[in-house]
């Protein structure tokens, strides 16, 4: 067998329809289009996403994706986070040299969930007024910065 003489199998290529070529193609006049409307004609149909006239799917959902740039972002930490920490006092170097947050410049906000058993100093970005009333109770500070 020679390069020349390979052919496609018999039936697994199909010669494209070619319409508006007279009549007696079965597939003349309208080429397929139908009568009149927008499909028929040139530069006919619709751009994608078209649903008629009513509030497409894209209008009617709800933008997404918007942050403001005034946003502040904290790690939150609870009681029992600090329960589990051995230092007597809590700052943004201790929390980085135990791996909770990843740089001092990171905001850091105590909140009152869980219970704390000893005395802490915490000197924080934010506390909250039921954790700093808890600390404050065991005889620790709370210095916000």
């Amino acid at each position: 067998m020679k390069l020349h003489e390979l052919k496609y199998t018999e039936g697994s290529k199909k010669d494209v329809t070619r319409v508006g070529r007279g009549m007696a193609s079965g597939k003349g006049k309208t080429s397929t289009r139908g009568h009149k409307g927008q499909n028929s004609r040139s530069g006919g149909g619709v751009r994608p996403g078209f649903e008629g006239g009513q509030t497409p799917l894209y209008r009617r959902l709800p933008k997404i994706g918007f942050t403001s740039p005034n946003q502040k972002q904290y790690v939150i930490l609870n009681l029992s986070d600090l329960e589990k920490l051995d230092l007597k006092t809590v700052d943004h170097k201790t929390l980085v040299e135990h791996k909770i947050i990843k740089n001092e410049k990171q905001l850091v906000k105590v909140l009152g969930n869980g219970s704390l058993n000893k005395v802490i100093d915490v000197k924080l970005n934010k506390v909250s007024k039921s954790a700093q009333a808890v600390i404050e109770k065991l005889g620790g500070k709370v210095e916000v910065i």
